[in-house]
C-alpha cells in the first residue's frame, strides 16, 4: 500500500505533490487568445501564467492542443507529437512548459489513447490498404452482419448517439465509440502499445509533469465484441457492465504506463478519466502500480443536499482508501454544465457554488478547478443555434457542452473582455455582456468577490498542508448542514439549506462564503454558505 502520511514540504515538492494538489483545468480554446484570431492558444495560456500562480494553484491541465481537424475539438488527434497551428507551435508548447515551471506550476497534458482522428496517418493507410491488410489491424474493423454485410457487426451505440459502427465503401465496418471521425484503436496490436509509449516519452522528454488519460476505461473491448442486448447504452456507463468499457485488460496498459512514468524524475503522474460500475472497480485504476488519480464524477453530480454530499464524500474516501490513493474532487469541467447553473442559477446558484468551493477545498485529496469557476461564471444557456458545434448535441440537443466552453473574461470592458489583444476577431463562441462584471479585472479589487474567495481559500490551504491526508471527523450538526474537523486545528461548516442554521461555535472564523452571525458561543450560518474555522490546539 502507498504510505499515506505526509512528512514535510521538501518531500511534497520532490515526491508526493499530487496527493493534495489543486489542479486548474485550462480549456485551451477558451482561456486566452494570443494572436487575435478569436481562438485561445498556447501563447495566450503562457501570457496568463502569472494569474494562475497568483491564484495559488499547483498545476495546470491543458486540454488537447495537438494537430486535429477538430471534429471533437481536439479529442480527435491526427498527430500526437505536434501542435495544431490554431494553438501555436511545438516551440510554443516547449516555452509554455518551461515558463510554467519557472512560475512554480506543473503541467499536465491530455493523452487520447482510445481513438485517433480519421485523418491520422494510420487510419488513412488503413482505408487505402483495404480489408485484411496489417494497416487495418491497428483499428477495429469487422465485416457486417446480415445479407451482404449490410448490418453493423454488433449493437453497440456511440456515446454521441447512433450506432458505434460506420461502413467504408469496400464494405467493412469500423468501430467508433464516439464520433465517426474518431475510429477506435485496436489495443490487441503491439504496434499501438509501442506507439503510445513513444508518444508519452516524447512529451515527458519535453518536461510535462503528467497526463490526463482520456477514456482511460475504454481501450480494451470484450473478446468477440458481444452484443449489449438493448438500447440506451450511454446511460449504463459508470453504472452497469458493458462490453466496450472497463474491461480488465485496460489495467495492464495502465501498469505499463506507470512503470514508464516512474522511470522519469520528479514524480510524473497519470490521471484517469475512468467510469466504472462500482467503487471497487473504480479503485482498481488507482492501485499503487497504476494511475495516481481518477476523477471523482460522483461528487460532481451530487445535488445540493447535505445527506447526499456526506454520503458521496464518505464513499469517495473509502473507495480511494481501498488502495491507499488520494480522492479527487471536482465541481465543473468542459463536459458538464457549470455548477453555478446546476445549483439553481442566479444569486442562489452563486451562493451555493461559493459554499461548494469551500467544502471541496476543505476535503483531503486533490481538487480540480475548471477555468472560470473561480469567477463564478454561469453556464451560457442562450447561445445562438448557428454557433453550437458540439458533436454530443447529436445525442441530445439539450445535452450540448458549448455553454460551459465560452471564453472567460479578463477585463470588465473593451472588445471581448480582454480575451485577446487589441483588434482580436470575434471569439469562437460569443461572450455575453453579463460576463463583464464577472471578469478577473472587475473582481480582483473586491475582497468579497468569488475570485478573492478562491485566492484566500487556496492560500490557507497551502499554508495548512500539515493535515495532508487526514480524514474528516464529522461533528453533530442540524439537519441540512455539514460540520467536520480536519486534524486538530481546522473545522468546516456548511449550511445547504435556504434558511439560517445554528450550531455551537466551532472556533475562530478563517474564511466564509457568506459571513455568519456569532453570539454567546453560537454561530448562525447564512443560507447556502460555508465557513472555515480555526480551532484551539493548532
Amino acid at each position: 500500500m502507498t504510505e499515506l502520511v505526509r512528512t514535510d514540504r521538501a518531500e511534497e515538492t520532490t515526491g508526493r505533490w499530487w496527493r493534495d494538489a489543486v489542479i486548474y483545468q485550462v480549456y485551451v480554446r477558451s482561456f486566452a487568445d494570443g494572436n487575435g484570431d478569436g481562438i485561445g492558444d498556447l501563447p495566450g495560456v503562457r501570457s496568463r501564467l502569472p494569474y494562475l500562480a497568483e491564484l495559488g494553484v499547483d498545476a495546470l491541465w491543458l486540454t488537447p492542443f495537438y494537430t486535429s481537424p477538430m471534429a471533437d475539438f481536439g479529442y480527435d488527434v491526427a498527430d500526437y507529437r505536434d501542435v495544431d497551428p490554431i494553438f501555436g507551435s511545438l516551440a510554443d508548447a516547449r516555452a509554455l512548459i518551461d515558463d510554467a515551471h519557472r512560475h512554480g506550476l506543473r503541467v499536465i497534458v491530455d493523452v487520447v489513447p482510445n481513438h485517433t482522428s480519421d485523418r491520422h496517418a494510420w487510419f488513412r493507410q488503413a482505408v487505402e490498404a483495404g480489408p485484411g491488410g496489417p494497416a487495418r489491424g491497428r483499428y477495429i474493423f469487422r465485416d457486417g452482419r446480415g445479407e451482404g454485410g449490410v448490418l453493423p457487426p454488433n449493437d453497440w451505440e456511440s456515446v454521441f448517439g447512433g450506432p458505434a459502427w460506420s461502413r467504408l465503401p469496400d464494405g467493412q465496418w469500423y468501430l467508433h465509440l464516439f464520433a465517426p471521425q474518431q475510429p477506435d484503436l485496436n489495443w490487441e496490436n503491439p504496434e499501438v502499445h509501442a506507439e503510445f509509449e513513444s508518444v508519452l516519452r516524447f512529451w515527458l522528454d519535453l518536461g510535462v509533469d503528467g497526463f490526463r488519460v482520456d477514456v482511460a476505461h475504454g481501450m480494451v473491448k470484450a473478446e468477440g465484441l458481444p452484443d449489449v442486448g438493448h438500447t440506451g447504452q450511454v446511460k449504463m456507463i459508470g453504472t452497469g457492465v458493458v462490453p466496450f468499457f472497463d474491461q480488465d485488460g485496460v489495467h495492464e496498459i495502465h501498469r505499463a504506463w506507470r512503470r514508464l512514468l516512474d522511470s522519469y524524475p520528479g514524480e510524473r503522474i497519470g490521471v484517469a478519466e475512468a467510469w466504472a460500475p462500482s467503487p471497487a472497480r473504480l479503485a482498481a485504476y488507482i492501485r499503487p502500480d497504476e494511475m495516481h488519480q481518477a476523477f471523482n464524477f460522483h461528487f460532481l453530480t451530487t445535488p445540493w443536499e447535505a445527506a447526499g454530499f456526506r454520503a458521496v464524500i464518505e464513499e469517495s474516501l473509502e473507495t480511494a482508501g481501498l488502495v491507499g490513493a488520494p480522492s479527487t474532487w471536482v465541481l465543473s469541467n468542459h463536459d458538464v454544465k457549470r455548477h453555478v447553473t446546476r445549483y439553481g442559477g442566479g444569486a442562489a446558484g452563486l451562493r451555493r457554488a461559493r459554499a461548494a468551493a469551500l467544502l471541496m477545498l476543505a476535503l483531503p485529496g486533490s481538487a480540480y478547478v475548471y477555468q472560470g469557476e473561480e469567477l463564478g461564471l454561469p453556464e451560457v444557456l442562450d447561445l445562438p443555434e448557428e454557433v453550437l458545434r458540439d458533436p454530443q448535441r447529436l445525442r441530445d440537443p439539450e445535452d450540448g457542452r458549448d455553454g460551459c466552453r465560452v471564453p472567460i473574461p479578463w477585463t470588465g470592458a473593451g472588445p471581448h473582455f480582454g480575451f485577446g489583444p487589441p483588434g482580436t476577431g470575434e471569439p469562437w463562441l460569443p461572450m455575453p455582456l453579463s460576463f463583464g462584471p464577472l471578469s478577473v479585472q472587475a473582481q480582483s479589487g473586491d475582497p468579497l468577490s468569488t475570485l478573492s474567495l478562491y485566492r484566500e481559500a487556496l492560500r490557507i490551504r497551502r499554508e495548512r498542508r500539515a493535515f495532508g491526508d487526514t480524514p474528516p471527523v464529522w461533528l453533530d450538526a442540524p439537519g441540512g448542514t455539514l460540520a467536520f474537523t480536519r486534524g486538530e486545528g481546522f473545522a468546516c461548516t456548511v449550511n445547504l439549506t435556504g434558511e439560517p442554521a445554528e450550531m455551537p461555535l466551532p472556533g475562530r472564523m478563517l474564511l466564509a462564503s457568506a459571513r455568519p452571525a456569532v453570539e454567546d458561543g453560537v454561530v448562525r450560518l447564512a443560507p447556502d454558505s460555508a465557513v472555515w474555522w480555526e480551532r484551539d490546539g493548532l
